[in-house]
């Protein structure tokens, strides 16, 4: 899974448990919509003539069934009894409409990487498996590219750069993809297909861009599109030991500059179980990536060359394999299905370093304490940032501009529901002490991270004026809570 995850295409496929208790707001949707499964004679027989030739509809007896609904996390997983493929949008708006009219709960998925709880709510719900809509098409412009909402980050990176092309950090535009949406074609709950941009449709293109999910199915959307920079990026990645800790953030707190590194420079690290390294004690894995050569990196690499690595690895590569070349492609653990993979996100400033050491401890504890738990990582994600931050915060949904680090644990193990509470009390200590880390600053959690167990205002914004025009959004295009099975915004 790419360190630069778009968050876009993630909204795309996310339309949708708190582990002990439901929300107020989902005790509605539960009981009115999921008392019994969608009958299959029933749904091919009604729906079956309604879509177009090359649709198609799958049962959990169909060989299909199982690939089209595996997960990347199958904690709180939603519960799907059918699956609709559709060919074209026009399928999707159809499939929506049936689903209301019958009420039935449905679900847009493409690769199954949404892990937010509230997923769990789906019951007998219809599956719209959307990864057929996933052409991506250069415009005459050269500027935009047209992209099918089937598509996922691979894809797209593949394509732009075959044609001298990339979008969002891949051109150093350092900015996040919702600022380069142009226009985005939409199914909303009513399965009417309308298309939001600034000129059209504005105030629904304003939530779109980071509270999607909540809305509609995106179908297509423009983006824009950049030369691309540079022939290939220049990564290197380095494994300590903890007694380096203390020294390594340091230096990352010095490159990152408060939220102002440079535009070429990115950097990532995760704390890590790795026997070949170490079996009594976690590891600290750190990687940068920069768009130039290495000669360019080197004053940013040298100080962790310095620190004294107990491995590294370093290499120039095409932007569409730096992913596979540091361990995070799609045929890494990263993106395995089938684990249960929980995860809550704090939003950073800076650094604290003798926090960030409790957080490690604390890691090292719970993982040695129950070595089911040692697949788990606490991962820090620092992107440059310039271009975010240049974008006025009322200008999209998207609230947390201010932060400069994406921090997060993700709580991993095999399915074993005796685990389960275990890995909740933890996974949530670990956030709440890498948010103490900051005191007197509030909680942000990125949305495509959340659990499901955060505030409104944690997801979506503190300011009120933010939220009373999300809810205002949701009452008009959304009123029965169709898209309430991703960190709903409650009305």
């Amino acid at each position: 899974m790419y360190p630069t995850l778009l968050p876009f295409i993630v909204t795309l496929e996310l339309l949708i448990r708190q582990a002990v208790a439901l929300p107020y707001v989902f005790e509605r949707a539960v009981n009115d919509t999921t008392a019994l499964a969608p009958s299959q004679a029933d749904t091919q027989r009604q729906l079956g003539p309604l879509l177009t030739s090359g649709a198609t509809i799958y049962f959990p007896d169909s060989p299909q069934f199982a690939n089209a609904t595996s997960r990347w996390s199958v904690y709180a997983e939603p519960k799907i009894a059918v699956v609709v493929e559709p060919a074209s949008a026009k399928d999707v708006a159809t499939t929506v409409q049936f689903a209301s009219k019958h009420n039935i709960p449905f679900l847009a998925v493409n690769k199954g990487h949404g892990s937010t709880s509230t997923l769990g709510v789906v019951k007998n719900g219809i599956e719209i498996h959307i990864r057929a809509l996933n052409q991506i098409v250069v415009n005459a412009d050269g500027r935009s590219a047209s992209v099918g909402g089937g598509s996922y980050n691979q894809e797209l990176i593949d394509t732009l750069w075959n044609q001298g092309k990339a979008s969002g950090k891949s051109s150093i535009s350092d900015s996040v993809l919702i600022d380069n949406i142009i226009d985005a074609d939409l199914v909303l709950a009513s399965g009417q297909t309308i298309t939001v941009s600034d000129k059209s449709n504005s105030d629904l293109f304003w939530g779109l861009r980071g509270a999607g999910h909540n809305f509609g199915i995106v179908t297509r959307f423009t983006l824009k599109i950049y030369n691309s920079p540079v022939n290939d990026w220049y990564f290197a990645q380095f494994i300590f030991t903890q007694d380096k800790l203390e020294a390594m953030i340091q230096q990352v707190n010095k490159m990152m500059n408060n939220g102002n590194q440079r535009k070429e420079l990115m950097n990532y690290f995760i704390y890590a179980w790795n026997p070949t390294i170490s079996t009594t004690e976690p590891i600290i894995v750190f990687t940068i990536y920069y768009i130039g050569t290495k000669d360019q990196a080197s004053p940013y690499t040298k100080p962790f060359f310095d620190l004294g690595p107990v491995f590294h690895n370093d290499s120039s590569v095409s932007y569409p394999t730096l992913a596979s070349a540091t361990g995070l492609g799609d045929e890494d653990f990263s993106c395995a299905h089938g684990f249960n993979r929980l995860q809550y996100p704090v939003g950073l400033l800076n650094y604290n370093v003798s926090n960030t050491r409790a957080v490690y401890n604390l890691f090292k504890q719970q993982t040695t304490a129950v070595p089911a738990l040692n697949l788990s990582t606490v991962v820090f994600e620092g992107y440059s940032l310039q271009g975010v931050k240049a974008v006025p915060p009322d200008s999209t949904a998207y609230p947390h501009r201010e932060d400069n680090i994406l921090a997060s644990i993700l709580a991993v193990y095999a399915r074993n529901p005796s685990l389960d509470n275990t890995a909740v009390t933890w996974a949530r200590k670990v956030r709440d002490l890498m948010h103490a880390g900051q005191p007197g600053r509030r909680l942000n959690a990125y949305v495509n991270y959340a659990f499901g167990d955060e505030t409104q205002e944690q997801v979506y914004g503190y300011e009120p004026w933010r939220l009373q025009r999300l809810r205002g959004l949701k009452k008009k295009y959304d009123p029965q809570g169709r898209f309430n099975f991703y960190e709903p915004i409650k009305v």
